[in-house]
């Protein structure tokens, strides 16, 4: 395969250790197993995050540049490769997890691990760590664009697949992901253009409502789950065993997704774009999916595995973001410098 039409574009962005919204969820994770909610405030709570799961769609549907997607249409063999890791390799993977670890591993658990692969790549990490590795952003906003905008129907196809059992689709799930998912995003999708100055000046606004809506459906669900005694269900072991089953997936779909875009031929620019947009998955999007998707204290499981490979993207990917950038660099000054006589 040769190179693909789009141009990397370099991206001028600093990525800490410790991701402050990180931080934020772990403090709501707390806050619920302190302080859940309890009687009456229990259905007040779970309307208010079906709302805050419809804004935080809406706000998706506003930022997400679907031109982009379109425009990416010329690169069509790079992001094919990318849909192909996002809901292929991955779910495989997943299945392959889910039933090696079930032995051990509760159901819920081992049903978030499956639940997470499952889902898009992350949009604005996937971007900014291609940009610092020095590859192709314009390709990787394409790519995180269109796993996105499918990710939005076909999460939810690959859940009543694969966890029927767990999550209780039925028809009155489907409605109410057309009317919190669906619907919300398509409109955000169809006012992107007419929205588009607006959007970008009340950036920092939206991206706290966004935000706020995400940790709003983390307190929710992970307080019913410890409401109904979680900690009675689930040993500290299991959330150790989980934690390192993310970390190998992590390391495994760096690897592959590395590998695959070097032997397909793609230029380094492009390859380092699958690397990351192949590999990642977005906490944005899985956290208010599963609200939908799970009932009960059975969310508050599932998105555990997601917390946790968020977290871990964000620091490994940081550090391979960085030692791709220093060989890069090295190679430039290399290629630049006289030769020695």
């Amino acid at each position: 395969m040769g190179r693909t039409a789009v141009r990397a574009q370099p991206v001028r962005q600093r990525v800490g250790w410790l991701d402050p919204f990180v931080l934020l969820l772990l403090a709501t994770l707390v806050a619920a197993a302190v302080f859940p909610a309890q009687g009456e405030m229990r259905p007040v709570l779970s309307t208010a995050g079906g709302i805050a799961v419809a804004a935080q769609f809406f706000i998706s549907g506003l930022r997400l540049p679907s031109s982009a997607a379109l425009q990416g249409l010329k690169a069509w063999r790079l992001h094919l490769v990318i849909v192909v890791f996002s809901f292929g390799f991955f779910p495989l993977l997943g299945f392959g997890v889910a039933a090696g670890s079930s032995w051990y591993l509760t159901h819920e658990l081992a049903a978030g691990l499956l639940f997470l692969t499952m889902l898009p790549t992350a949009v604005q990490t996937a971007t900014t760590f291609t940009g610092i590795a020095g590859g192709n952003t314009a390709a990787a906003v394409c790519a995180a664009s269109i796993s996105n905008v499918l990710g939005v129907m076909v999460t939810p196809l690959l859940v009543a697949l694969a966890l029927g059992s767990y999550s209780g689709m039925n028809a009155s799930s489907a409605g109410r992901i057309a009317l919190q998912i669906v619907a919300p995003f398509v409109l955000g999708q169809l006012l992107h253009k007419l929205t588009a100055k607006w959007t970008e000046r009340w950036a920092s606004p939206l991206k706290i409502v966004d935000r706020g809506a995400i940790l709003l459906v983390v307190y929710a669900a992970f307080g019913a789950a410890v409401a109904d005694g979680l900690w009675h269900k689930l040993p500290p072991d299991q959330l150790v065993v989980t934690a390192c089953i993310c970390a190998l997936m992590l390391a495994l779909a760096l690897s592959v997704t590395s590998l695959v875009g070097r032997k397909l031929g793609f230029a380094p620019a492009d390859a380092t774009a699958v690397m990351f947009c192949g590999s990642e998955k977005s906490l944005a999007a899985g956290l208010p999916l599963a609200a939908i998707l799970f009932h009960g204290p059975l969310g508050g499981v599932v998105i555990l595995p997601v917390i946790m490979y968020h977290a871990m993207q964000l620091i490994v990917c940081a550090t391979v973001a960085r030692r791709v950038a220093g060989r890069q660099s090295g190679r430039t000054t290399a290629a630049t410098e006289p030769a020695s006589v």
